[in-house]
């Protein structure tokens, strides 16, 4: 029971791969940080003998699966190992050979790290098989391994009635979505992902396996709500509190004309309306421009009708579907999935409602779109209610009193060739410097920008200070690095 929602699908080949990686400008300089010292084979063999999990190489059949990035811009890095670890002592024992060996270390769960930074030259640390749901204990709580995904979520708490706020894509990993902060459609009235975890156990670069919670390390605790994957240690564990749910009102709303008037009509609504309203509205570029409208009320057909009328009386939807589903049916109504892509997302936090001027701004900039083989689109997820209810230093993630995040998500294939894709580039750059007066200096930290300058100031404002001194108290010697990782000092 669910929609067309996949991103995007284009012709991939091996071939294609490499082509498409050196069309965008900067991307050889994201990732991982791969300086370090190539070990021997005997160290290798060393590392096998020490893991329970198996460690792959490159003439291993399934290796090119495993190494390969979700952002295949990514690709043409490829480690020089892949531990998959099965354990915390797994994970330790690559830790302690990484430092050792002086070769440089990645930590992959889901592998959808924006920017490419969950990949490296060296050893690529994968916690995907660690990916057990626990029992539903008598207080709500569950436990994940490091290395569930929401797949597993859905499949463990469909049965009970419960859930977590959760994304949409199903292979992605729950760790790295929760350390960023973790959006959902359920945020507006449950909060945060992050603010639904209790504890986690996180192997730190002395091989110390923490229990954190509010009581025991609360300072790596707070660290662990917001601050982004791969910058403290590896999370073995997970625990949240779950939530009940019913049933919901699951929508999807195309509009392909009268853009002018709906767009700024949607963007002073939807801010307005009820906490039990989670959605995502998204603007397709080019000459077929549509506008969609995609996310769940808890509440009925009716509510859902009449809070959005406004948008009614200015135009009929070309397509709508709009159904009241038990919960987890809504999930996969919604549930969207893609292949990996060459592509490139740039976002910012949005604190006050757009302006009309602001709509114009979009239109204009989606309807000279030089055009790519895939897509592109401008893109808001609703905010506000129960992640602003908290305060912004409660956790790491900063972004509480944001009323939506704005993105803009460009994709290409291999049949774009090098030129077309620069300039592509510079229509994103030049349409998120357009958005600037509307929008503010926050980005995602989950959609990680490899092109964002001052980056530690808009993935953690205000909470940047108290994340490096946690990073030096935690990985005083900056074992967990990349390009964008927190700094020992500012």
């Amino acid at each position: 029971m669910s929609f067309a929602l996949n991103r995007r699908t284009f012709l991939k080949s091996a071939s294609g791969v490499l082509l498409g990686l050196a069309y965008l400008p900067g991307s050889a300089r994201a990732g991982a940080s791969n300086a370090g010292t190539v070990a021997s084979s005997a160290s290798w063999d060393d590392l096998a003998r020490s893991l329970k999990g198996p460690l792959l190489h490159k003439d291993a059949p399934d290796y090119a699966t495993i190494a390969a990035p979700w952002n295949l811009r990514f690709a043409a890095t490829l480690p020089a190992g892949i531990a998959r670890c099965v354990s915390p002592e797994d994970v330790r024992a690559c830790l302690h050979w990484a430092q050792s060996n002086e070769v440089p270390l990645a930590i992959r769960s889901g592998g959808h790290s924006y920017a490419g930074f969950s990949t490296t030259s060296g050893l690529l640390l994968d916690v995907s098989l660690m990916n057990e749901v626990g029992d539903l204990d008598a207080s709500g709580r569950v436990r994940l391994s490091g290395g569930a995904r929401n797949a597993n979520v859905y499949a463990a708490l469909r049965p009970l009635g419960r859930a977590i706020t959760h994304g949409r894509c199903k292979g992605v990993g729950v760790a790295g979505l929760v350390l960023g902060g973790g959006i959902g459609f359920s945020q507006r009235l449950q909060g945060l992902a992050c603010d639904q975890l209790v504890e986690t156990e996180i192997v730190i670069a002395s091989g110390e396996l923490l229990r954190c919670n509010e009581v025991d390390n609360a300072d790596l605790f707070w660290a662990c709500r917001g601050s982004g994957g791969g910058n403290f240690g590896v999370n073995t564990s997970l625990t949240f509190q779950t939530f009940p749910v019913a049933v919901v009102t699951v929508f999807r709303l195309v509009w392909r004309s009268g853009l002018d008037e709906l767009l700024p009509a949607a963007l002073a609504l939807l801010p307005t309306t009820p906490d039990r309203l989670g959605c995502k509205l998204f603007v397709e570029a080019g000459k077929d421009e549509q506008l969609e409208l995609v996310g769940q009320l808890v509440g009925t057909e009716g509510e859902l009708t009449s809070l959005l009328a406004p948008l009614y009386r200015i135009a009929t939807p070309n397509e709508q579907a709009v159904r009241a589903l038990p919960y987890w049916d809504s999930q996969e109504f919604l549930s969207e999935e893609g292949p990996p892509e060459y592509s490139h997302e740039r976002s910012r936090y949005v604190f006050r409602p757009v302006p009309p001027e602001g709509a114009r701004t979009v239109l204009d900039f989606l309807r000279r779109w030089p055009t790519t083989h895939d897509g592109a689109q401008w893109k808001i997820f609703l905010a506000g209610g129960a992640v602003a209810a908290v305060p912004t230093d409660a956790t790491a993630f900063v972004h509480r009193k944001a009323l939506m995040l704005s993105t803009i998500d460009l994709s290409w294939t291999p049949e774009d060739d090098a030129a077309a894709v620069r300039a592509n580039q510079v229509w994103l750059d030049e349409f998120h410097a357009a958005m600037q007066p509307f929008t503010s200096d926050e980005s995602f930290q989950n959609f990680i920008d490899e092109a964002e300058t001052n980056y530690l100031r808009a993935y953690y404002g205000a909470n940047l200070q108290r994340l490096v001194e946690i990073k030096r108290k935690y990985d005083p010697d900056n074992l967990f690095r990349f390009t964008q990782s927190i700094p020992l000092s500012l």
